[in-house]
């Protein structure tokens, strides 16, 4: 009896000596006018003698594997950055890819011009060139194409996928790439196998011509927001066309050239329509595609989406634009935001416009946030909000890590694991510090104080 006793005293203080050593605290301060850094993130031993919010981790429920964070390589980014001497150039990517940085790990890209590119083109601007004698991706050569080259220098194992805002202008019953919402019953591909065929063969021209540069793509996915007809570049592809396309052309011309790439829906939104849930319903479509893309997704869809297709694979394809502003209140929402599609099952999220300009517009004449902001008269470089959250983010969410249940009424958490820690991931927006009482199931872990003004990352060892 003795020797029990003084087994399970040894069991408890060894418990109790781990719970008391074992909690840091990460964060990023966000204040309005306040700058940001280029490392942002801070570190606190996590301690408190105070009574806490309650969160209740299940490190032995887990769920979706976690593939990254990253975002968009775009035109007017690109222009932006080669605008700067070398070693500024690989200031700003070690940032935002390095493992020691933001650590991007998935990323995209435009398939010819996005709404961030300068103007519309497309690497086919020669009329009915079916066999497309004349694709080109020269004008990228001096912008996205080294930026997405510098990337690779700091993470090697960085994933790119990529998607069209819209096809060649001359596919299309309207004759332009832009302005769609001008003539939105013409913003859509010709019906005709010609047209269709040589579209295939496009996407696969593509990913030939990119690997030819050194840059691998991913990934395909098919239309960048299906279901709209705007200013800027864009295509309405409806769910059925688009299974089609890939049933019939697309996959055929990918065997035929041996194109590594994956090929994904979408990619879908929720805006006034539910193309992605139609699209997965049905079986023969679905089959068709390595998986679907999501953005602007409410989360219940997300949900519907894979009750009714259990083994969905999802890809979140891009992040809230908002209109230039980089504010602090805006950064808090992007936590919201990453925390919604990961707690409902995607594996990654996708920033927009990693970085812009002085002037933060369009090629199309409207603003939006961007991670960084580079002044290309003045050489000045600046880290806005969202930089601070995504660097979080990215450097505590890596590829291979596991979501894990959690409980609490305090909304605003997520939970990771890397099966040896777990990392709470939780905001504090009040000027006050609070405090979090950390439970792993029925074992109380630590009691900690969050910072005030921040977005934390609690990591708790139990192994």
């Amino acid at each position: 009896m003795k020797k029990f006793i003084l087994i399970l005293a040894i069991l408890l203080l060894t418990f109790s000596a781990s719970a008391q050593t074992s909690a840091k605290v990460y964060y990023v301060e966000l204040i309005e006018g306040q700058a940001i850094e280029a490392n942002p993130i801070k570190a606190i031993e996590g301690t408190s003698e105070s009574k806490g919010i309650s969160v209740r981790i299940y490190p032995d429920i887990t769920f979706q594997t976690i593939t990254g964070i990253g975002g968009a390589f775009n035109e007017i980014g690109g222009e932006a950055l080669m605008s700067l001497d070398e070693e500024k150039q690989n200031d700003i990517m070690k940032n935002l890819f390095d493992k020691d940085g933001a650590n991007f790990s998935v990323c995209r890209t435009a398939i010819g011009a996005s709404d961030f590119g300068i103007d519309a083109f497309s690497y086919s601007e020669v009329p009915n060139d079916f066999k497309m004698k004349k694709f080109s991706i020269e004008r990228e050569k001096t912008s996205v194409i080294p930026f997405i080259q510098m990337a690779y220098k700091y993470n090697p194992d960085m994933e790119l996928f990529a998607s069209p805002w819209s096809p060649p202008g001359w596919m299309k019953e309207s004759g332009l790439m832009d302005r769609g919402e001008e003539f939105p019953e013409k913003n859509v591909l010709k019906d005709d196998p010609k047209i269709f065929k040589a579209y295939a063969k496009y996407f696969s021209k593509y990913v030939e011509a990119y690997a030819k540069e050194g840059v691998t793509v991913d990934k395909i996915v098919i239309q960048n927001e299906q279901d709209i007809s705007t200013k800027y570049p864009s295509c309405n592809m409806p769910p059925k066309q688009m299974g089609e396309f890939v049933i019939n052309y697309l996959r055929p011309q990918f065997e035929k050239d041996n194109t590594p790439a994956e090929i994904w829906a979408g990619s879908f939104r929720t805006a006034k329509r539910l193309d992605g849930l139609e699209f997965v319903t049905n079986k023969d479509w679905r089959a068709s595609v390595d998986g679907i893309g999501v953005q602007y997704m409410n989360s219940r869809q997300v949900e519907n989406m894979r009750a009714v297709f259990p083994e969905i694979k999802f890809l979140h394809t891009e992040g809230n634009c908002y209109g230039g502003k980089n504010s602090v209140d805006q950064a808090y929402s992007r936590f919201k935001e990453v925390a919604a599609f990961i707690n409902h099952g995607v594996p990654n999220f996708c920033y927009w416009n990693m970085i812009l300009n002085e002037d933060s517009s369009s090629g199309w004449g409207w603003k939006q946030n961007s991670l960084i902001k580079i002044d290309r008269q003045n050489k000045t470089v600046t880290y806005n909000p969202d930089y601070a959250v995504m660097a979080l983010f990215g450097h505590f969410m890596r590829p291979g890590m596991k979501r894990v249940a959690s409980a609490s009424w305090y909304g605003d958490t997520m939970t990771l694991t890397d099966d040896k820690n777990v990392y709470l991931f939780i905001k504090n927006e009040s000027d006050k510090p609070r405090t979090f009482d950390i439970w792993l199931k029925d074992n109380q872990a630590k009691v900690v104080d969050i910072p005030a003004n921040t977005i934390s990352v609690v990591e708790v060892n139990y192994i």
